[in-house]
This record gives structure tokens, C-alpha cells and sequence, in this order.
């Protein structure tokens, strides 16, 4: 995959190249270093709209994708893509997971134990009440707290997590250098030194209110489940709730006053069949998080050495630590694509290898 690095990151930073555009440039081309060397002729051929094409054609003039990597690296950020062992598991397992992830501090194996918590940027005594209240609990059940840096609910959750010593990840509706809103730059390098602030937006993207629901998306993703704390019946925390349900994902929410228009939200949501929380054990009891923490804690190690069968050591050494897709593996050890789905299918059993989805398979 290092080799493939610099062409991932710079083909995410396409201005109109989202997830499915991705997808379907790395299906057709199998390696981004082909696609940024192929001639714009070829470019108008592919099945994207016109404005798309128009883009990617006037970056590829611009930008050198080995320069723009050092950039982002120079500014103290670094990246994750879906074959990379840090990419965080519970977001890869979404249909729409993000290609790359830019971020700022540590993607770890506990942050697959994570829960977000969202809710009102208005937030009243109450919603802070309850929040900072569960946020401690959790954290002190071992909880990863994930939430959106925005003003009120998203901001108390990531500060009680910090204050009870735990762990916290910031999903941003733009680029990673730029924090908003900006009062809390400081949170956010709290943050940085307690978990990370990752983003799918390239360096310098702006927030606007457009991003949002992808950010959410992500927000869920990361995530066991969603609590939402507080939240008016416009709240935009209930379309996070809404894509976790779709992502099969758990989903809590506090009841509250029925005289306060903040807690209509959460309370609908309540009405609607999500599981009502008033203490952590009702979420941790639901997340199964004691069997999930024995899962975490008692993985092998990798194994040692090779596979027995020789054509499945044949594919282990083409990989050799990388990601690779289905296609390049065949080409690569010249055995036909059925032979390599066999073998891949047992080396995933055995633990050889891991499978990224779109084809592409890593050791």
C-alpha cells in the first residue's frame, strides 16, 4: 500500500470525488498510480459527470500526488486508508466508509469500543447534566467517546471524557488544519493528546453546513452506538441517529422534560423504539461491552511463518505486508482469479490474511 499512499490521498482530494467516485476509479483503474497516469482523453471516457472530469483534469495539471502527501505530513497530519491496520475497524465496516482518513493524533485497537455521544448545540442545564453525568460513567466502563466538536452537547461530551481520563475522537465537517468553531482550538488539542480529530475533508476544506451529514455518517461509524443526550425535534443529531439505525448500529437516548422543546427530539426518538437511557449500564448492558472488552483484550497475535500449501504462500509473499487488489495478486503470482479467491478465502480462516472489501486483500 505504500506505494499506492500518495495517490489515494491526492485522488480524495479531488473536488467532486466522494466515496462512490472513488470506488468505482480504483475498481476500474485497480491502482490510483495508473488513473493519475492515464491521458485526459481517457479521463473524459469515465462514467462521472462532466464537472468531475473537468476537476480531476485540472489537478492532475497541479499537483504532484508524492508533494501533496509531504505537505500533509509536514503540518503534523497523517492519513489512513481502508487497507491500513490503523484504519478504524467499526468505520470500515459501513457501505460508504470513507477511502482516507486525515487526522491528528492516535487511532488505536480500543477505539473500537466507542460510543457516540451528539445532541443539541443550544444545550440546557439539563443536557449538560446528563451528558457530563453518562460521558463518566462510560468513560469509566472503558467507552470511547466520539463526537462532532460542535458548540453544546458535542463539545461537553468530549470535555467530560478528557476530565474523567478517557479517550475521546472529534469528527470535523471540514479539514483537519482547519477547527471549528474556533473557540474550541484549544479542546481540540486536548483532544489531539487523548485520541485524535480525523476528518475525510483534505487540508484546508471549509465547514459548511453541507458536509454535516457526511461527518455524521462517520460519527456513527465509528461507533457501537449512538446516545443522543439532548435534542430538539431539528436537531441534526437525530439524522446521526437515523444513519446509525441504517448502519446497525445500537441507539439510545435520554428522556426528558416534556415541558422542554430541547428534549422533543430525544423523547420522539424514545416514542419511535430506540432503547431509553438513564444510566450507562442500559447502554452497556445492550452493547454487550463486558464480551466485546474480552474480544479486544484476548486477539492473537498474527501467526508466524508461512502457510503449508504452496500456492497460498505464494500469494503471502506477493503481498508482503501490503494490500493488494484481487486482480494485481492474479497477475502478480499467475494463478487464475478463481485459484486466488480459493486460496484468499482460506488464508482469511487461518488468519493469513485480512480482506478490505472492493477486492482488495492485505497480509
Amino acid at each position: 500500500m505504500n506505494k499506492e499512499l500518495a495517490y489515494w490521498v491526492a485522488t480524495s482530494a479531488i473536488s467532486g470525488v466522494g466515496t462512490q467516485t472513488f470506488n468505482y476509479i480504483l475498481k476500474k483503474f485497480k491502482r490510483l498510480q495508473r488513473f493519475w497516469q492515464v491521458s485526459d482523453e481517457q479521463v473524459r471516457e469515465l462514467r462521472i459527470d462532466s464537472k468531475t472530469k473537468d476537476s480531476i483534469i485540472e489537478f492532475r495539471k497541479k499537483v504532484d500526488p508524492k508533494v501533496y502527501l509531504e505537505k500533509v505530513y509536514e503540518i503534523g497530519i497523517k492519513v489512513s486508508t481502508i487497507p491500513d491496520r490503523d484504519y478504524p475497524a467499526n468505520l470500515r465496516q459501513i457501505q460508504d466508509c470513507p477511502p482516507v482518513l486525515y487526522y491528528k493524533g492516535t487511532l488505536i485497537p480500543a477505539d473500537d469500543l466507542a460510543i457516540a455521544v451528539v445532541g443539541s448545540r443550544a444545550a440546557t442545564i439539563y443536557g449538560r447534566q446528563v451528558t457530563e453525568k453518562l460521558v463518566s460513567s462510560l468513560v469509566m466502563s472503558g467507552l470511547v467517546i466520539v463526537s462532532g466538536l460542535a458548540r453544546g452537547i458535542d463539545s461537553i461530551a468530549h470535555r467530560s471524557a478528557l476530565d474523567a481520563a478517557g479517550r475521546t475522537i472529534a469528527v470535523l465537517g471540514s479539514g483537519v488544519d482547519t477547527i471549528y468553531p474556533p473557540e474550541n482550538m484549544r479542546l481540540a488539542e486536548e483532544i489531539v493528546k487523548n485520541g485524535a480529530i480525523v476528518s475525510e475533508f483534505p487540508l484546508g476544506f471549509p465547514s459548511v453546513p453541507s458536509n454535516f451529514p457526511a461527518r455524521n455518517r462517520i460519527i456513527s461509524g465509528l461507533s457501537l452506538g449512538v446516545l443522543v443526550t439532548e435534542a430538539a425535534v431539528d436537531s441534526g443529531s437525530l439524522i446521526t441517529a437515523g444513519q446509525a439505525a441504517e448502519q446497525g448500529r445500537e441507539v439510545f437516548a435520554v428522556p426528558g422534560p416534556i415541558t422542554s422543546k430541547m428534549s422533543e427530539g430525544a423523547n420522539k426518538l424514545i416514542k419511535e423504539g430506540v432503547h431509553p437511557a438513564t444510566e450507562a449500564a442500559d447502554i452497556l448492558e445492550i452493547l454487550d461491552i463486558e464480551r466485546k472488552q474480552l474480544q479486544i483484550s484476548s486477539k492473537e497475535s498474527p501467526l508466524k511463518g508461512k502457510p503449508k500449501d504452496k500456492t497460498q504462500a505464494k500469494i503471502l509473499s506477493v503481498l508482503d505486508g501490503e494490500a493488494k487488489h484481487i486482480d494485481i495478486i492474479s497477475r502478480e503470482t499467475g494463478l487464475t482469479i478463481d485459484k486466488v479467491n480459493s486460496a484468499l478465502s482460506m488464508m482469511e480462516i487461518n488468519g493469513f490474511v485480512k480482506n478490505y472489501g472492493s477486492g482488495v486483500w492485505g497480509s
